[in-house]
């Protein structure tokens, strides 16, 4: 009976040490830009990736260096748009342009094109479902975009907002620099809270979450 017993422990512990972990993903929108660099840097110093919505109108071959090493840290590229326009005001032709400019210039300089895709100011149609062939996005944002935010403002959102399976909502354009001084004090909190960092699809394949495109979901948490 004994040895039953422990049999069965060591093949569902695994299950339950898995249920006891709490899994978070960061993310940022507006990039790649000098303040990605900076991002990557904390990242970097912390041990842990992240997941990067990026904007086709700012890639080139210089911030396509950070787009290289943002991979080689363990992140993933993602699309953000190429122009940041209202979706649901384009046509379907606009809305495919909009895409494929942008799917081309990852795939050109990290040799894959992304899966996932941000939608611009969290704006989405019925249509945009039926033409994107991407899982939509979205994540609990603080509205660190908003010029005169302190970074600790940022930290008391992120913090007091955290929970397993949340995707968090941040930006790295150029300039925002207390978003990445917020990251320094928001990484090892979440840390001490026992919060394990994943990128975006990281998150949906620990937790186990189907994601097909043309759904019609736009994921802000992910949980089972």
């Amino acid at each position: 009976m004994k040895k039953t017993f422990l049999m069965l422990l060591v093949f569902l512990l695994p299950a339950l040490v898995c249920r006891g972990q709490k899994y978070i993903a960061l993310s940022f929108d507006d990039g790649p830009s000098v303040t990605t660099s900076a991002v990557l840097d904390v990242l970097e110093a912390n041990g842990i990736p992240a997941s990067f919505f990026v904007i086709g109108y700012n890639i080139n071959r210089e911030t396509a260096e950070i787009m290289r090493r943002a991979v080689s840290l363990g992140c993933d590229v993602e699309s953000h748009t190429t122009t940041h326009p209202h979706m649901p005001a384009l046509t379907v032709e606009e809305m495919r342009a909009e895409m494929a400019v942008t799917d081309a210039l990852i795939e050109t300089y990290l040799g894959k094109a992304p899966d996932y895709f941000r939608p611009p100011y969290i704006d989405t149609c019925p249509l945009m479902h039926e033409v994107i062939d991407k899982t939509f996005i979205a994540g609990y944002s603080p509205h660190d975009w908003q010029s005169g935010m302190t970074a600790e403002e940022k930290v008391e959102l992120v913090l007091s907002h955290a929970k397993d399976g949340l995707i968090v909502l941040l930006h790295d354009f150029k300039g925002n620099v207390t978003t990445v001084e917020a990251l320094k004090t928001i990484i090892p909190a979440l840390k001490e809270q026992g919060y394990t960092f994943v990128t975006v699809p990281q998150l949906f394949e620990l937790q186990g979450v189907s994601h097909e495109p043309h759904c019609g979901k736009v994921f802000s948490t992910v949980v089972r």
